[in-house]
């Protein structure tokens, strides 16, 4: 069977193996479609890349701060949880499809791993550790997998002043990524800065200060780690810690994979390591980063998406509707800051 035919295709596998690219193309390919991406600053980057395919009235861009939508759009590049579910479209892909296991955004991606189909072709892209779990609630699925294009390696412990250009020092705060910017800038000549919170023109602006050459260092939070194309051959945590919303907590190892995995594109070998007073990672988590070797993910996040707005009653008890399978899990977090909110809202109501 072509892949032409398939209704349903996940393509799995470790950064650089160009499955977003891959995807791109199959989208293309079509006379209409949708891409949803975890990150406003990666639909950006598709965009941009697609109105220089295809002209920019027939490329719609959707993220919670930027809509951009010509009358006569046929592709939707989007956040996930801008997807437009009005509208139906020949492609329909979801990046980064492991997200089911975030527990903020996770029931989003499960939302749309379960209910969203292309009319004539689905596609699912992101990591080897999903496959049980896609093929447990898409069983008519057909898989694909890609190897990365080139070798990641650990280079151990580097003070800043001994990184090498091309360089990308990973934190997770924004006063922390402010300091080793400023670090960086006073010992070796120039930093950009990329952030999620940063506003799309001065994203933009870094983003292509790097690229361009005119800076050799990249100072940036997690979010460089969901799939933007940013020619990065060496990777430096300056922590392996992050506040989650809730608590400071380790970072798993797919999360450090995830991001250590932005060093070397393409065809070009890249290494990763750690600065500063980042704590050692021991020779088992080194080898399974290497080889890009992790725990399958067991159970992905959910919330009941048929909601009942009909009155107060009805919305809270549709909202405390549980999982029908056991590796679904309730997402409690979200289900608690609507039910502040739907609380506030009754009592502005009733005075």
């Amino acid at each position: 069977m072509s892949l032409s035919e398939k209704n349903i295709v996940a393509v799995l596998g470790p950064t650089n193996t160009g499955k977003t690219h891959f995807a791109i193309e199959r989208m293309l390919q079509f006379s209409s479609g949708i891409i949803g991406f975890p990150l406003r600053l990666l639909a950006r980057e598709v965009y941009e890349k697609c109105i220089q395919k295809v002209g920019v009235e027939k490329v719609a861009l959707i993220t919670g701060e930027e809509k951009i939508i010509p009358p006569y759009a046929d592709y939707f590049l989007c956040t996930v949880e801008s997807m437009p579910l009005d509208i139906n479209a020949d492609f329909i892909a979801i990046d980064e499809i492991q997200m089911c296991a975030d527990p903020e955004r996770g029931h989003i991606f499960t939302d749309r791993l379960l209910n969203m189909r292309g009319d004539k072709l689905t596609m699912f892209l992101g990591s080897n550790t999903m496959q049980n779990i896609i093929q447990k609630f898409v069983p008519e699925v057909e898989f694909i997998f890609k190897e990365r294009f080139s070798k990641l390696s650990y280079s151990g412990h580097k003070k800043i002043s001994r990184l090498p250009g091309r360089s990308a020092i990973i934190a997770f705060s924004i006063d922390e990524v402010y300091a080793l910017a400023e670090f960086v800038r006073r010992q070796r000549g120039g930093a950009a800065i990329v952030m999620g919170s940063l506003s799309p023109k001065t994203r933009n602006a870094q983003v292509e200060l790097y690229q361009s050459g005119d800076v050799d260092f990249l100072v940036a939070t997690d979010a460089i780690g969901m799939g933007i194309n940013m020619d990065i051959d060496h990777i430096s945590f300056n922590n392996l810690n992050k506040f989650d919303g809730k608590r400071n907590r380790h970072l798993r190892l797919t999360e450090i994979g995830q991001i250590a995995g932005r060093a070397g594109r393409y065809m070009n070998d890249g290494t990763f390591g750690i600065t500063g007073k980042c704590d050692e990672l021991s020779p088992e988590q080194i080898d399974k980063l290497e080889n890009h070797k992790f725990d399958s993910v067991i159970n992905i996040y959910w919330r009941n998406s048929n909601l009942n707005f009909s009155n107060i009653e009805s919305l809270m008890n549709s909202l405390d509707q549980k999982p029908y399978d056991y590796s679904l899990l309730r997402n409690k977090i979200f289900n608690c800051v609507i039910r502040k909110k739907i609380f506030h809202f009754t009592i502005q109501l009733g005075s």
